[in-house]
């Protein structure tokens, strides 16, 4: 939620909007913004944060828990038409790193602007080469993208 928060302008900058959900009451987002992330972020959180007691929002997308009461931490990214494009939901003791978010929005983007005559591989960032989804591309992709770009260091 803070390095949401910390990165809140150049999300709108892509033309993101915000909106974090949770099972809390909007007391308890009010007393955590006001007593601990506004120690993280200054300012504190600058988007909406709702309230959704009774798990309606988490059922609908697929991240309540029943059994404990409590959604689990999940990120949407939801295209201007209202279509869920991406999720990834974890467990909280592992954070979700924001960057990886932000270049998933560049990608969706970008195959957006093309309307869909583009298509971004794994670990594309803009100004990176795209493929050109068609019957040419099929068994040819080797020769267009290098996996290679893709590697980490484990």
């Amino acid at each position: 939620m803070s390095a949401v928060a910390d990165n809140y302008a150049a999300l709108q900058k892509l033309g993101c909007e915000v909106v974090s959900v949770s099972v809390d009451s909007h007391f308890v987002h009010k007393m955590w913004n006001d007593h601990e992330l506004v120690k993280m972020v200054d300012g504190g959180v600058p988007f909406h944060m709702a309230s959704d007691q009774a798990g309606n929002v988490g059922r609908a997308y697929g991240v309540w828990d029943e059994a404990q009461g409590i959604e689990l931490r999940g990120r949407f990214l939801i295209d201007p038409d209202g279509v869920t494009q991406a999720m990834e939901v974890m467990t909280p003791p592992v954070g979700r790193r924001l960057a990886e978010t932000v270049r998933q929005v560049q990608a969706f983007q970008h195959v957006r602007k093309s309307q869909g005559n583009e298509a971004t591989p794994a670990g594309w960032m803009p100004g990176d080469p795209t493929l050109t989804p068609g019957p040419d591309l099929v068994g040819n992709v080797w020769k267009v993208w290098k996996p290679g770009a893709e590697r980490v260091g484990v």
